[in-house]
């Protein structure tokens, strides 16, 4: 059962406008409000014009429980459900990761592998425990294989322990105005404090997606990665079915999946030439 699709084709034009007190996060009287996101279309020009919807073709069904659809070159919300709304959002969650190691860390740093990475349970990248590899194939885990083993590596390089990385995804949330977002881990497996609204990720995705090697990592279909020294390859396959199917153009970016969020997706895609 679909409980948690997230379907976003990004606006470009969003920006990281929004203030927010990150003690209000904690609080039980916020925790009732459901904070709506700006995302300043007021600047956007009047002539730009939005898709529309074909009135000869048949209106899709959907059934997730939270949508957003933004078209990229104009700003304009075409469709959206519950936007605002917290929800769990899996391995969506390791955008914010990935913000994170783009943001602070070099591609060529070397990471070594803890047995806290290495006994990470959910999907993984077959990381080993010792073993050493480079941020940016750690980071092509992450995103391609949704590796959680690769997500508690990277959260221990960048800031020493998964929680003083947690640290860091909150306070870069709010900064970037993420005004229905906590994080709790940087994987994505279920707590109750780990959420966020389709009107956030479409924030944050549409931040992260400027960056060229994120796009160039969420559209690869697969890939072998090597450990530095070459002793372990891992072969990566995306869990992003969408992208083997040419007719609906799908150039990233992120699934998730888990038993409390249901399946999740952010996709980024582009009209028919």
């Amino acid at each position: 059962m679909l409980t948690s699709l997230l379907t976003i084709y990004i606006a470009s034009t969003i920006q990281p406008d929004l203030d927010l007190n990150y003690n209000q996060i904690n609080n039980p009287q916020y925790e009732q409000s459901i904070s709506t996101a700006s995302f300043g279309f007021e600047n956007l020009s009047k002539k730009l014009q939005a898709p529309s919807k074909d009135p000869t073709k048949i209106s899709p069904i959907i059934g997730a429980k939270g949508i957003m659809a933004i078209d990229r070159n104009s700003g304009i919300t075409l469709y959206e459900k519950n936007a605002h709304s917290r929800m769990p959002i899996a391995s969506i969650t390791k955008l914010m990761t990935a913000t994170i190691i783009i943001e602070e860390n070099q591609f060529d740093e070397i990471i070594t592998v803890s047995n806290k990475a290495n006994s990470t349970g959910g999907s993984t990248m077959n990381l080993h425990t010792s073993e050493q590899i480079t941020v940016e194939n750690a980071l092509k885990g992450l995103l391609i294989n949704s590796a959680n083993d690769s997500a508690i590596a990277l959260a221990e390089h960048n800031a020493g322990s998964v929680d003083l990385f947690v640290e860091k995804m909150n306070k870069r949330a709010i900064e970037l105005g993420l005004v229905n977002t906590h994080y709790s881990n940087p994987t994505g497996l279920d707590n109750p404090n780990n959420y966020s609204s389709p009107a956030d990720v479409a924030k944050l995705a549409n931040y992260i997606y400027n960056n060229k090697k994120i796009q160039e990592i969420t559209n690869t279909k697969s890939i072998d990665v090597l450990s530095s020294d070459a002793k372990f390859t891992h072969q990566l396959e995306n869990t992003n079915e969408l992208l083997k199917n040419e007719f609906l153009h799908v150039k990233g970016m992120k699934t998730g999946s888990t038993d409390g969020a249901g399946l999740c997706f952010v996709a980024v895609a582009e009209k028919e030439p």
